[in-house]
């Protein structure tokens, strides 16, 4: 995987420590931690409901001492700012077309040679959707890593790391349980949220 904003030094330790400043002046709280033996995973992004999720996963993300990688639009890569979301950790998706990004994915955390951290928003938009797609958990299952479920819940002004979910391959069982921790949160638009 590329070089990010998590991966360079200084950079890193510098912007921890902003993330953590706005974090205690917005009256946000982050919970948990990555397990130590979740060097890789998939960790989903729910709910998904507004812009402002990114920056926030960002701040959480460096509070959390992770990794990140997340999937964003096409559109958000094109210039002047494509090298800038790429160095946030962003990787393109081409949402009109079908490519194997499940695939992809599953070869690339299979090859990171350190710590990789997948963000996948399961709604797939911030638009108001009425099913989660389940290409997060496919990538999970097929790179044999666990599933983090992280969460940012606007009302409460918490996010954090819940528990860690091992895919039994019984997707329609999984989902169930993976949805049902999820219920509670509430995004920054909670009437667009697809759980």
């Amino acid at each position: 995987m590329h070089r990010t904003i998590f991966t360079t030094p200084v950079v890193n330790t510098l912007l921890r420590g902003l993330s953590l400043t706005i974090l205690k002046l917005t009256g946000w709280r982050v919970e948990g931690s990555l397990p130590p033996d979740c060097p890789k995973c998939v960790v989903i992004a729910a709910p998904h409901t507004s812009n402002w999720d990114l920056p926030n996963t960002l701040i959480a993300g460096f509070a959390l001492r992770m990794n990140l990688y997340w999937m964003g639009k096409r559109s958000i890569f094109a210039p002047p700012f494509g090298a800038l979301m790429r160095w946030l950790g962003g990787i393109a998706v081409n949402r009109e077309k079908s490519t194997n990004l499940v695939a992809a994915s599953v070869d690339a955390i299979r090859a990171a040679d350190g710590p990789l951290q997948l963000v996948v928003p399961p709604e797939g938009t911030r638009s108001k959707v009425r099913y989660w797609k389940t290409g997060f958990y496919h990538i999970a299952h097929g790179a044999g890593v666990p599933i983090v479920l992280s969460y940012m819940d606007y009302a409460r002004k918490i996010s954090g790391l819940g528990p860690v979910f091992h895919p039994t391959g019984d997707i329609d069982r999984d989902m169930e349980t993976i949805k049902a921790f999820y219920a509670p949160f509430k995004g920054k638009n909670p009437d667009q949220s697809g759980h």
